[in-house]
Parts: structure tokens; sequence; C-alpha cells
């Protein structure tokens, strides 16, 4: 008889549960995310006590109408360094569309915005193009693209001698002076595109693609992502907004203005990177950068309210927002890879 006891077959093991984020971690997001809308609030409700006139209705419609041009052009900029790109050609592109937009209104409104649309898209498409397929630098093309918009700018106005305008009481020039439920249309068109940016990143396979991109462009390209299309998207969707901005802020003047845009890229940059978007590419929110081009709006609204500054203090303060967000975000990544 064999008394030899049978075999018995291991039980599996419970896969091992995911280690909790630690809650420093879980701040630490929370801060880069949010943490912008907490200062400007501040900033805002320090504000209002101390200038009385900060708190209207008038002008919170000022401040924000006039950083809805920024806004715009920002959103194309959070595209881009998402993915870990640059872009340093908007500010120049912004001007060039408000010029076109103001000379192509003589046709009627499509013209006004179909020409800057065109021209401009098609800048940030050959950015896109020789960035993604022949392998150069972002910061080199966008540059040279800056350069080149600035040119064609100059040369379309005489050395910025002629001054294109918009015709009065046309469809066009409501779209930039008209408001709507007590908003100027500017406003309400920076808001529909920011909203469309966040289902977009969010909601979409392309916003996911954007992330993967930014986080390791190999290892995207390893997942069968379409990485060089992804590139040469977001560039173009940058032009295009820039030129939108451009166009609205003619239609808003009633001329294209050749001197405007100059360090707006600049601007841009800086609104994304306080609004918590990382400058390496692979994480970053839209709504952060609205509340980043609002922060730079509410100094330098608060800058004019006292009075004694120059507009140059804006710069100042921030160049000093801007360091300590970077410094913060370098922080907050060593000590997520810690826990």
């Amino acid at each position: 008889m064999n008394n030899t006891p049978p075999a018995t077959v291991p039980a599996a093991k419970a896969p091992a549960p995911r280690p909790e984020r630690s809650t420093g971690s879980r701040i630490g997001e929370l801060v880069q995310r949010q943490g912008v809308l907490a200062v400007l609030l501040t900033v805002i409700l320090i504000a209002s006590f101390v200038y009385p006139t900060f708190a209207s209705l008038d002008n919170a419609r000022g401040v924000t109408v006039q950083a809805s041009f920024l806004a715009i052009v920002a959103l194309g900029m959070t595209l881009v360094i998402i993915t870990g790109g640059i872009d340093l050609s908007v500010g120049s592109v912004f001007a060039l569309g408000g010029v076109l937009a103001a000379w192509a209104s003589q046709w009627g409104f499509l013209a006004a915005l179909l020409v800057p649309l065109v021209v401009c898209g098609g800048i940030g498409l050959v950015n896109g193009l020789l960035i993604a397929r022949a392998n150069m630098a972002p910061f080199i093309v966008t540059l040279a693209a800056l350069l080149a918009a600035r040119g064609m700018l100059l040369a379309f106005t005489d050395e910025g001698a002629t001054t294109y305008l918009v015709p009065k009481d046309s469809a066009f020039a409501e779209l930039g002076q008209g408001s709507l439920w007590g908003f100027g249309h500017p406003i309400l068109i920076a808001l529909a595109l920011f909203g469309a940016g966040g289902l977009l990143l969010q909601r979409t396979s392309f916003g996911q693609t954007l992330f993967a991109v930014g986080g390791s462009s190999d290892a995207a390209t390893l997942m069968g992502l379409p990485v060089a299309r992804t590139k040469i998207l977001v560039y173009t969707l940058s032009g295009l907004l820039a030129g939108l901005a451009g166009a609205l802020n003619a239609a808003r003047l009633s001329s294209g203005v050749t001197i405007v845009g100059v360090g707006m890229e600049l601007d841009a940059i800086s609104a994304v990177v306080i609004g918590g978007t990382l400058l390496i590419g692979g994480a970053g929110s839209v709504s952060g950068t609205l509340w980043g081009v609002l922060l730079l709006a509410v100094i330098q609204n608060l800058i004019n309210q006292i009075g004694s500054l120059n507009s140059s203090y804006q710069s100042v303060v921030s160049g000093g927002f801007l360091i300590v967000v970077v410094v913060a975000q370098r922080y907050l990544a060593r000590s997520r890879r810690t826990t």
C-alpha cells in the first residue's frame, strides 16, 4: 500500500496591494495643480480690501478682456509644453494675425478670420513638420519662425508705416468689441476654447497621447503612438490659436497694430508654468494655465492701481513667481520619486 501523501498544489499568492501614496505626495500634487488658484484668490481678496475700485465690475471686465488674448495664446502653448516642446513664435504670429485680419476685413467677416488662421496655422504646421519629421530642436525652429513672422509683418506693412483699419460697425469689429450677457466676446471665446481644451486633454485619446509623448517620446513610439503626427498637430494648433487671438485683438482695437506681441511668448510660457505645467513635459492642465493668465493680469492691474509703479514691475513680479514655481516643481518631483 502506497503511503506517500498526495502532492499538493501551492496556493496562488494574492497580488501585492499597490502602495498607497503618502499624504505628502498627494498634497504636493494638489499644490502643483491648484496652488496658483489659491494664490490668485488670495491676491484678489487682499487687493479688494486695499483698493475698492479693484473689485468693481467694470475693472473686472477690463482685466478679463485684456487677459483673454494672452489666454488663447497660452492655451496653445500649454499643449506644446505638455509634449515637451516650446513655441517661441507665438508673439510674432499673434501680431501677424492681427495685421492680416485687419487687412482682410475689407472683404468681410469670413475673410478677416480665415486669412490669419490659414497663414498662422501654416506657420505652426511648418514648425511641427521641421520638429517632428526633421528632428530639429523646437527652440531653434520656433525662434526662426519668430523672426520670419516678424519679418513678414514688417514687409506687409512697409516697415510699420502702413496701418490697416477694421471698418467701423462691421461684424468683425463687433466680434472684438461686442458683449453677451455682460461679458465681452473675447472672454466668451476664450472660455469656450479652454473648455474644449480641457475635454481634449482629459477625455480623448489624443489628450492622453500628449501626456505620453511628453513623458517619454521614445516610450510613446514603442507603444505605437503617433508621436510625429501629435507634435505636428500641437504646433499647428498653437499657430492657429495665436493667429485667432491676434485677429480678435485687431477687431477690438479696430486696427492691425504692428508693435503688439513683443515678448508675448514669454508671458505665455510664464502663465503655463505658473499654472503647474512642467517644462519638461508630461504633466499639466488647461485650468492651471487659465489661473496663471489671470494671476499675471491681476498683478498688472494692481500695478496700475498703485499708480506710482510702472509696468516694468510686472516683469519683476512675474519673474519672481516663475522662479518660485520652477523650484517648487523640482522639489515636488523629487518628493514623488522618493515616496
